[in-house]
């Protein structure tokens, strides 16, 4: 969604900063790789921080992981001893997260390799605390049925990019109708407790509640 750039200009200086590694990681990425305006960044990384730490989450699921940031943001709101459990599909985003989590503090992250759908199935059922979801659209329904059967009653999913720049308004490609049509499930869906929040490109709040 577009809005004043002074408006989040200003969000910003009243915010918590990022660290160096992750300030680090952010320009590393705006540099080096394709669309780098895919990572989460401050805005929904602190969000996703609080909510975390909201609920004492300490086993969590980063469903797309590209270069590493919401990982690691969601690695400093848990315990040591906690678990962020992180997929990937592209081997250039695997290879970058990897030289920035060696670089922190953080040993308690894992990344699954490849199709994402596939990697969740062999996780435990109701295990999981929290789970943020930013991944390929046309499968986000089908990673929040995963998510909510791996979160536990009273865990939190997070979906990005809920209003694809708003064109869920009147979707028209495939993207925006798969978000569409995952904003709808959601909103039919009587297990959670959901809010849609024009924060960034839109999140989807999602307290499990059954």
């Amino acid at each position: 969604m577009k809005n004043d750039p002074h408006i989040y200009d200003y969000c910003s200086k009243y915010s918590t900063g990022d660290d160096s590694l992750l300030l680090d990681l952010i320009d590393y990425t705006y540099k080096n790789i394709e669309a780098p305006n895919m990572i989460s960044g401050n805005m929904v990384g602190n969000l996703l921080y609080i909510l975390s730490k909201s609920i004492n989450a300490k086993k969590v699921l980063d469903v797309g992981m590209f270069t590493g940031y919401s990982a690691l943001k969601l690695a400093s709101s848990i315990p040591k001893n906690g678990e962020v459990h992180t997929f990937e599909l592209a081997k250039n985003h695997i290879k970058t997260a990897k030289k920035f989590f060696n670089k922190s503090t953080y040993n308690n992250i894992t990344i699954h390799e490849g199709a994402a759908i596939k990697n969740l199935e062999s996780l435990k059922i109701g295990t999981f605390d929290f789970a943020f979801i930013d991944a390929d659209k046309i499968n986000y329904i089908e990673y929040y049925k995963r998510c909510l059967m791996l979160i536990r009653i009273g865990g939190i999913i997070v979906l990005d990019n809920m209003l694809w720049s708003g064109k869920v308004l009147n979707p028209d490609d495939e993207d925006s109708m798969a978000l569409h049509n995952t904003a709808k499930y959601i909103n039919n869906d009587k297990r959670v407790y959901n809010h849609l929040i024009p924060i960034r490109d839109g999140l989807m709040v999602c307290y499990k509640n059954e």
